[in-house]
């Protein structure tokens, strides 16, 4: 097998306009305009989508609140981390930054998906 690209991820979250607040305005993410069958939106990000998907009966699971990149996530690159930063903060988003001490932050959706940004 070959592996040749990455289509998409699919994140569990349970209130599904919190969360299209979250990685519309706040992420900027496009959206997909997309007939579905269950509830749930599409997000586009270059050539990769986040899918989205309703379950009501999700609990977040942080197992690292103190060093949120040891936990499950998704990464994206920004061209500018600290208008990244400062965009998270207008929205009352938690973030810390990586511990590795690279250009990087963590942050969380309302449903404890954490998100990475890395400085591009």
């Amino acid at each position: 097998m070959e592996i040749i690209q990455c289509l998409h991820a699919a994140v569990l979250v349970s209130n599904l306009e919190r969360s299209e607040h979250f990685y519309g305005e706040v992420l900027g993410l496009a959206k997909v305009d997309r007939s579905l069958k269950y509830p749930g939106a599409w997000y586009q990000v270059g050539d990769f989508q986040i899918h989205l998907i309703v379950d009501s009966e999700i609990t977040p699971q942080l197992h690292n609140r103190e060093k949120l990149g040891r936990n499950r996530h998704i990464a994206f690159s920004v061209a500018n981390i600290d208008e990244a930063k400062q965009q998270l903060l207008a929205h009352g988003c938690e973030v810390q930054m990586s511990a590795s001490g690279r250009a990087a932050i963590f942050t969380h959706d309302p449903d404890g998906n954490v998100i990475e940004i890395s400085g591009g």
